[in-house]
């Protein structure tokens, strides 16, 4: 006897499904009749914003490190430009992070802190997104749906936000 697999994700059955008959829907256009699809960061999506952040701070001569990471904070691509800071390589990351999981440049934190909400600062206690409410951090929003953020570190604030723009332009 052969085996066949099922549609079913992960099981395996020795009987076709009942759902398998010839002109009948397939099994997720039943269980999921209306899926969505997203549009996501590609490789040469990152590598023309890696090349357009790195102009943009090699033109004034800003040691930085660059950062880009996907809709869930994922880290895709990282450069970290000659001079820059070992620290910078921990705070460009996390500013990325935050601004693709807040949706939101990290501007708009730092001025809330700088407002005086100083408890918005355990948002970030962890870790992992130590540095990142400071401005430097913006996300790559298309069609109205965020698929990513590019965070800079290593110069001022502003001029971090500066080269994470530089780099969004390019798409």
């Amino acid at each position: 006897m052969r085996r066949r697999a099922c549609e079913f994700v992960g099981r395996r059955s020795t009987r076709k499904p009942d759902l398998q008959y010839k002109g009948s829907p397939t099994w997720t256009a039943l269980f999921f009749p209306e899926m969505k699809t997203k549009p996501c960061l590609t490789h040469e999506d990152c590598r023309k914003i890696m090349a357009a952040c790195s102009a943009e701070a090699l033109a004034h001569q800003w040691a930085v490190t660059i950062a880009i990471v996907d809709d869930g904070g994922h880290l895709l691509m990282l450069e970290r430009l000659d001079g820059a800071a070992p620290s910078s390589a921990e705070i460009g990351p996390a500013k990325a992070r935050m601004a693709a999981l807040g949706r939101r440049e990290t501007k708009a934190y730092e001025d809330i802190i700088n407002g005086g909400r100083f408890a918005f600062l355990s948002a970030a206690s962890g870790t992992a997104l130590r540095g990142a409410m400071m401005e430097g951090a913006v996300p790559i929003m298309f069609e109205g749906q965020c698929v990513g953020a590019v965070g800079v570190s290593g110069v001022k604030s502003a001029e971090d936000a500066q080269v994470a723009r530089a780099g969004i332009a390019a798409l």
